[in-house]
């Protein structure tokens, strides 16, 4: 794949959910406000895009519970996902972009269900990737946390409890082959078992730094063509906690700034890109909003016309 120039067609539906149900600290929930606070908006729209700020999903609160059967908060992680593959059915629908703010990255099996119901009903074949320090692909039995953050893949690859698997309408909600991961460096032993029996496609950061960003890039993208739907969930820990710190899930040896650039510059050169997560931001562990403007910056450069 070569870098090439492509308009946006959709306007950008901001979709906040301030959830860390899904996980066992709580912060991402205040993820969304950091990220306007930081000027996404004002960034978004100096690009001569048309954002719509739908404000914040209205969920169950955030609760600190133990877990039960293997997950810990089931109930309100499932609310949650409902109201977000809602949400982002019906800017799909409108023919936006669904921008979703997390909050953490158990939202991603209502975005990611939304797309694979829309992409199924329209005829496109749905690519997505996955940045991820993690391989989010636990199940009950493999997790050591319980936390539905780390098995939003597996969920989405059939995975997991009826709730969360059967949000498309079709379970799985994702075929392996539509699936990506980059950056990983964090995986479960009983997790590793499960990617590899799922079909996921893992790029670990070892690959990328021996292989470089440009190598990765137009291979986990090759293929893509008019009829591709490209999502993207970013999760804010892919990136090196010395650069990025406000996560609550930090992992060291994570992509460099000018990694991260190079990734979403060939995302936004692609002309693909539909629907986007960005999640598991920590405010409360942040230092003068330095990791959320970070962020702003990168999002924003999703959307560069080059």
């Amino acid at each position: 794949m070569t870098l090439m120039q492509a308009a946006l067609k959709h306007e950008i539906a901001l979709l906040g959910a301030p959830s860390s149900a899904g996980a066992s600290r709580l912060g991402s929930e205040r993820g969304p406000a950091a990220l306007r606070s930081a000027g996404l908006v004002a960034a978004l729209r100096a690009r001569g895009l048309t954002v719509l700020d739908r404000g914040d999903l209205q969920g169950p609160p955030n609760p600190q519970q133990p877990a039960q059967d293997g997950y810990r908060h089931l109930r309100e992680v499932s609310a949650w996902a409902r109201l977000t593959q809602a949400t982002v059915a019906t800017a799909l629908a409108q023919g936006q972009l669904p921008l979703l703010l997390g909050g953490d990255h158990s939202l991603a099996i209502g975005s990611l269900s939304a797309v694979a119901r829309h992409c199924r009903a329209t005829g496109q074949r749905l690519r997505v990737l996955w940045l991820d320090a993690h391989a989010d692909c636990n199940s009950r039995r493999t997790s050591p946390s319980a936390n539905l953050h780390g098995m939003p893949l597996a969920c989405l690859r059939g995975v997991g409890p009826a709730t969360l698997t059967g949000l498309s309408g079709h379970a799985p909600a994702l075929e392996p082959e539509a699936v990506r991961l980059l950056g990983v460096r964090s995986v479960d032993p009983g997790e590793a078992d499960l990617v590899q029996q799922l079909g996921l496609q893992v790029v670990g950061m070892a690959t990328l730094q021996t292989q470089g960003i440009d190598a990765v890039m137009a291979r986990v993208l090759d293929g893509l063509d008019e009829r591709t739907h490209l999502h993207v969930s970013f999760d804010v820990d892919v990136l090196d906690p010395g650069i990025a710190p406000a996560v609550g899930t930090a992992v060291n040896g994570g992509m460099t700034r000018a990694q991260a650039e190079r990734c979403m510059d060939w995302i936004a050169a692609s002309g693909r890109l539909r629907s986007l997560d960005v999640v598991e931001l920590n405010p409360l562990l942040d230092a003068h909003q330095h990791t959320a403007a970070l962020v702003v910056d990168l999002v924003a450069r999703l959307f560069d016309r080059r």
